[in-house]
């Protein structure tokens, strides 16, 4: 007979997720997180650097931004942290204004995206075609790869055998093992010879003060007043709307990477609280960081909240306790995981000849848009948007030329029959105006809808300008065929539209 005891084990144990219980998945969780921790340093300090804050405060965003988001967020296995285009878009405001004001517009930023979370943003994620997923994936690769670039300019040579060294170690390792991933062996190894044999290189070091304390939560020092808002309103929508984007763009790649489902609204909620909780405690806010989920999910193969928050918690404990130690690892080993992160990242197929040749020439002009609007403006918003508008214009000149008019007169000349195909909206309907016979064709005129279907207040419109354009003449339209949606709408909205009878 089993103690009482022992029983609860067993039901606790039952409600915890399988993985809890899996030694294998422990160990990628954390030697994942701990890989990601390392990955985040140098990022966070720089772009602590481009939005003119002391390193710490983009160290201490990672911090709260990771573990808060392990809990609340919709995807699993995603990094958030402090991000470059959060960095770009509240440096005017910090330089301006000064440090309180970037606070509380992260603050009001987290507002904002709870807002919009909770009013179903995510749901436009739908409207985001195949072409310019591929385009921000090959876009994000490529800024990957380019902010490496100024780390491997004017250094000493060392450095380059070192890059070379790292990437051999990441593509030959897992060769003879993955229990350990391959790019926290590379840092090890190449930290190790560097300090052994007192190497001159960049280092961790070299580009600021790691913090030696944990941060401190507090208000920003700001009057709270109707001025103070109107301030901070705008750079904290802007910063609210550039987190989502590359967050919910982040969440579906990962997503197919991983072939799984996540919930966007509860990752446009959940990146709200880790933003609000930053500015309490500080820091300049984020949001997903594409690189070091890359480390995260498809070189490390983490694929659990764990990874997300040991990847928080061991940043804080490698600044803290480690800071010397973390110091010391050089710039040429992270750099060459962000080269191998970039290069696993790019969708190859994409720009293979035979991909090329197969796919339409839209499709392709599509990606390319994307990848140059994000190259141009450095931020993969920007170029997601302009190659999703860019979508949807092509789609609408393609489908516009599917709406056809063909006539059919009565053998007695007293009346004709117009059938219209397709779909009829604002590109298609307005073409179909000019497809009618007015001065020629006899007094009644039918116009048959039942292969077509009306999807807008345009369409509308174009059919009552064929409707007075007969009647001008002194001949009668009758409208047959529609389906119930398409005769509501024109019931609804025929003849109270400017231009209509």
């Amino acid at each position: 007979m089993s103690s009482p005891a022992l029983s609860t084990a067993a039901r606790l144990r039952a409600a915890l997720p399988d993985w809890l219980n899996d030694p294998k998945v422990w160990r990628t969780e954390i030697l994942g997180g701990l890989v990601v921790a390392l990955a985040l340093i140098p990022e966070a300090i720089s772009f602590s650097i481009i939005a003119g804050v002391d390193p710490a405060v983009g160290l201490f965003a990672s911090f709260t931004m990771a573990v808060t988001i392990a809990f609340v967020g919709g995807r699993r296995a995603m990094i958030s942290a402090a991000t470059g285009a959060v960095a770009l878009v509240i440096a005017p405001l910090n330089r301006e204004h000064g440090f309180g004001y970037l606070v509380a517009a992260v603050l009001l930023a987290g507002v904002f995206q709870i807002v919009l979370g909770v009013l179903g943003v995510a749901k436009l994620m739908r409207f985001v075609p195949r072409s310019v997923m591929v385009g921000f994936v090959n876009s994000l690769a490529l800024l990957v790869f380019m902010a490496q670039v100024p780390e491997m300019r004017d250094v000493p040579w060392p450095v380059y055998p070192m890059i070379v060294a790292g990437l051999a170690l990441m593509v030959f390792f897992p060769k003879v093992t993955t229990v350990i991933p391959a790019p926290l062996v590379s840092i090890v190894i190449l930290t190790v010879i560097t300090v052994a044999a007192g190497i001159a290189v960049p280092t961790v070091g070299d580009r600021g003060e790691l913090p030696s304390s944990l941060p401190v939560p507090g208000l920003p020092d700001v009057p709270f007043t109707m001025d103070t808002l109107t301030t901070v309103a705008p750079y904290a929508l802007a910063m609210a709307l550039v987190g989502l984007m590359e967050s919910l763009m982040t969440a579906k790649l990962v997503d197919d990477i991983t072939d799984t489902h996540s919930s966007k609204t509860r990752e446009s909620i959940g990146q709200g609280v880790a933003n609000i909780v930053t500015g309490f405690f500080g820091g300049m806010g984020g949001c997903a960081v594409i690189g070091q989920t890359m480390i995260n999910v498809k070189v490390s193969g983490a694929r659990t909240r764990l990874s997300t928050f040991l990847a928080g918690a061991f940043l804080m404990v490698l600044c803290i306790v480690f800071g010397p130690v973390v110091s010391d690892i050089p710039m040429a080993a992270l750099v060459a995981v962000m080269i191998m992160v970039s290069v696993a990242a790019f969708d190859w197929h994409s720009i293979a000849p035979k991909t090329l040749r197969r796919m339409p020439a839209g499709e392709t002009g599509v990606m390319v848009i994307t990848v140059v609007f994000v190259l141009t403006t450095h931020n993969l918003a920007v170029g997601v948007v302009v190659g999703t508008v860019t979508a949807m214009v092509i789609f609408a000149r393609r489908v516009a030329h599917l709406a056809e008019v063909t006539a059919v007169a009565d053998p007695d000349g007293t009346s004709v029959v117009y059938r219209v195909t397709g779909e009829l909206f604002f590109a298609s309907s307005n073409d179909i105006v000019g497809r009618f016979d007015y001065s020629g064709d006899p007094d009644h005129v039918v116009i048959d809808l039942s292969s077509a279907h009306v999807w807008d207040a345009s369409s509308v419109a174009a059919l009552d300008a064929v409707e007075t354009r007969y009647a001008q003449r002194g001949k009668t339209v009758e409208i047959t065929g529609l389906n119930e949606p398409s005769a509501r709408l024109h019931d609804k909205l025929s003849g109270e539209l400017v231009g209509g009878h």
